[in-house]
């Protein structure tokens, strides 16, 4: 634990972050909740075609790995986290706004470019904000952060029962609230103690950047987690062709997530080592997307979908365990913007290249997942022992 958390807190001070942060979680996963599973439905119900939805799609990630890393890194410069949020989460909302007054492919991916460019750091930005809290005030992360997954879950069931009530080109003004209600949350976060340090930012990304153990990390984890990329961009899609409902898609999307908050809930009492968390994530992984493939049935894909809290859950909880004890605390936000560089890089590529794969074979799309997936987690499980011999210094926050 790092030294600010040896400080003397209230109880009630320790809550009221705590409380403001799954707050402000369940905020922005709502929006995630609607946008990641019905965006593309509205994409495709204003005429959009799936070459263009490919692109689309792909712009977060790039984002990611192009500006993210320049916002996050200025942001730990100027020690200003918690402000960097509020600012993204309003920049969110009005550039959705935006979006949703669009019906032209090119303007759309204009503008929903400038929006990605705001949205994508929220999250990265969030974490580094509680891991720093973590440190500061003592409590777990995952149970925190679980209330982000309910609210995934929430918005996602909710704009699931609104497919079957209302256009589907009205799907976008259900995102838009949901980024409003985030922008709300936004004000109810906790100012952080400034916790300045000497060490420039040119070396803080040199030595992160030169580290061997930090690199297997975050490639691995961006090979797991592109692997998502069919799941998310072409799964509601598939499924309302094959006549699902808007709300069996929702529930299906809940399945899977609500699997992923018992992850988190439990994830206290884990005693695996973070690289072997993220191993059985990349493993399963695999044997999802590979049954996913042959078009199961409801009530085997039902099953397939809990594998979400293994595929998903546990390779995100292996993940920032190990950034945590890799990266010290005060450059906790530039690691993270490394994190999702890697992440967007990889998602990008994935996910241009997947509306070409999925226009020629279809499903046949998951075998490619589910090869990226065993990537991954080949190379996490080849690099366990040097990230279990070589734990970060002292400085390390988390």
């Amino acid at each position: 634990m790092a030294p600010e958390s040896q400080i003397p807190i209230a109880v009630s001070q320790k809550r009221r972050f705590a409380v403001s942060l799954a707050v402000f979680y369940s905020a922005v996963f709502a929006v995630s909740g609607t946008h990641l599973p019905f965006f593309p439905v509205w994409l495709k119900a204003i005429g959009i075609d799936a070459a263009w939805i490919g692109l689309i799609n792909a712009l977060p990630a790039i984002t990611r790995f192009t500006t993210l890393p320049q916002i996050t890194a200025l942001a730990e410069k100027r020690h200003a986290i918690r402000a960097g949020i509020m600012v993204s989460v309003l920049a969110t909302a009005i550039g959705f706004t935006a979006v949703g007054l669009q019906g032209q492919p090119l303007a759309l991916f204009l503008i929903y470019a400038l929006t990605c460019m705001m949205w994508t750091p929220t999250t990265p930005l969030t974490d580094a904000y509680a891991l720093r809290g973590v440190a500061r005030y003592g409590f777990d992360y995952g149970p925190v952060r679980l209330w982000g997954s309910a609210a995934f879950a929430a918005g996602s069931l909710a704009c699931g029962y609104l497919v079957d009530h209302i256009a589907a080109r009205d799907l976008i003004w259900v995102i838009v609230a949901w980024a409003v209600v985030a922008v709300a949350a936004s004000v109810l976060l906790q100012p952080l103690d400034d916790v300045r340090r000497r060490t420039t930012a040119a070396r803080a990304g040199k030595a992160l950047l030169h580290d061997a153990g930090f690199w297997a990390i975050i490639v691995s984890a961006a090979l797991i987690q592109g692997s998502h990329v069919a799941y998310y961009t072409f799964s509601a899609i598939n499924w309302q062709a094959q006549g699902l409902g808007g709300l069996t898609i929702a529930g299906l999307w809940t399945l899977g997530v609500i699997a992923e908050i018992i992850v988190f809930a439990l994830s206290p009492r884990f005693s695996l080592h973070p690289s072997s968390l993220m191993a059985i994530g990349g493993a399963s992984a695999v044997v999802r997307w590979v049954v996913t493939a042959h078009d199961p049935p409801l009530a085997l894909l039902a099953v397939v979908q809990l594998g979400h809290g293994l595929t998903f859950g546990m390779t995100i909880l292996g993940t920032m365990n190990l950034l945590v004890q890799r990266v010290p605390s005060h450059q906790i936000a530039r690691g993270q913007g490394y994190y999702a560089a890697c992440n967007g890089l990889l998602g990008a590529t994935t996910s241009i290249a997947s509306g070409a794969i999925y226009a020629r074979i279809g499903d046949g799309l998951y075998y490619v997942m589910a090869a990226m997936a065993g990537a991954g987690a080949l190379l996490i499980w080849s690099a366990r022992h040097r990230l279990r011999a070589q734990p970060q210094s002292e400085e390390s926050g988390g």
